[in-house]
């Protein structure tokens, strides 16, 4: 290891691997996935205290490969895509000049509860503009956010208005700021991670429909695992250095599989059959629009990509179907059955399979979570 390497491993924060984590499997998949074809939409972890939301996402975070990245660009200008450079990049290629270009860690950007849409999005110094008649813009979060993780955590604490903001960018990949008759527009394509515990309250249906994955994490109930979720914190805590050097061959074979899936999605094709099918299982449960199915499609693609195969299966929908679909369904308050196991009873009827035994645990626990709240 070079001097210069010693001291960028010495100097950067260190965070809590992500194989490391016990549990927890939907929260990771969701994430997974949306790594590895961000159009998915974002995700929304919905969940109790200390379950360990924040420490996922940074371990995810940390865990990306290195991107390639214009130098000294504000928007993490990507150098060989023209949809995520920024316009003055875009310019000095058209011109023929030559970009400095670095390899740069995934960007994970907080959104602050109390963020002002000036602070999202950016500012334009119409004084600057006008005297000096160049556009003066100061970039924002979804300027940095950009190719990166976008995370807000407590989102149903966030102002409405804001939550807008940010879905519109994740869905569209570009940021638009306008003041005085001057407008600037930039790449804004990142993962929009939101997390909240059910207690502070729910986001609305129409925000909540346009995260394109919704995961819901419990405390883990087992007592032998929580012994070792403990303890495997206390470990890290006590000599992080030495916690993160035994993960390390994990962490490197999980960055190459994520890598492979996404050099691998192209080609991963699924059978009109199934796509019929996961349009009758959102008709049947009244899904309103057609995210349900579209997200339905691409989770189910990024998952069979992830498991290194081209051609997606029953089991892969089964495995998604009930992440991209339980957020989207009517709710009825006096509706006593978990939304997911609805998802998950609507595709055993379609596809006529038989539903895992531990679904009609599931379903227990999600008849008690709907009758207390």
């Amino acid at each position: 290891m070079s001097p210069t390497a010693q001291t960028t491993a010495s100097t950067r924060r260190v965070v809590f691997p992500f194989t490391a984590i016990v549990g927890q499997e939907e929260m990771k998949l969701a994430l997974l996935l949306n790594v590895i074809d961000p159009k998915i939409g974002g995700v929304m972890i919905m969940g109790d205290r200390g379950t360990g939301k924040s420490t996922t996402i940074r371990a995810l975070a940390d865990l990306l490969p290195e991107i390639p990245v214009v130098a000294n660009d504000s928007f993490n200008s990507d150098p060989n895509d023209p949809d995520l450079m920024s316009d003055e990049v875009r310019q000095l290629l058209e011109q023929g000049a030559e970009i400095p270009v670095v390899l740069k860690k995934v960007q994970m950007v907080d959104l602050p509860l109390g963020a002002t849409e000036d602070r999202v999005c950016g500012t334009i110094d119409i004084e600057k503009a006008l005297s000096e008649g160049v556009k003066a813009f100061e970039p924002g979060l979804l300027a940095k956010a950009n190719r990166g993780i976008l995370y807000v955590d407590e989102v149903n604490l966030l102002d409405d208005h804001l939550v807008d903001v940010l879905l519109d960018s994740a869905a569209s990949g570009w940021n638009t700021v306008e003041r005085e008759g001057i407008s600037i527009r930039h790449p804004a394509r990142f993962v929009l991670v939101g997390s909240g515990n059910p207690e502070e309250g729910e986001l609305r249906p129409q925000l909540l429909d346009r995260f394109g994955m919704h995961a819901e994490i419990h405390t883990v109930k087992e007592p032998a695992l929580r012994v070792q979720i403990v303890e495997q914190r206390a470990e890290f805590d006590q000599n992080p250095l030495a916690f993160v050097d035994k993960y390390q061959p994990q962490q490197e074979a999980q960055q190459q599989q994520i890598v492979n899936a996404q050099n691998l999605l192209p080609n991963v094709t699924s059978d009109y059959e199934l796509r019929v099918k996961i349009s009758e299982i959102c008709s049947e449960l009244d899904v309103d629009g057609l995210r349900g199915d579209i997200v339905t499609n691409r989770a189910a693609k990024a998952l069979t990509a992830l498991e290194g195969r081209t051609e997606v299966t029953v089991d892969d929908i089964r495995r998604v179907i009930t992440l991209c679909l339980r957020h989207r369904l009517r709710k009825d308050p006096l509706e006593s059955i978990d939304s997911g196991y609805k998802v998950e009873k609507a595709f055993a009827r379609v596809f006529g399979v038989e539903l895992p035994d531990d679904t009609a645990q599931k379903n227990g626990t999600g008849q008690k979570l709907g009758a207390r709240g």
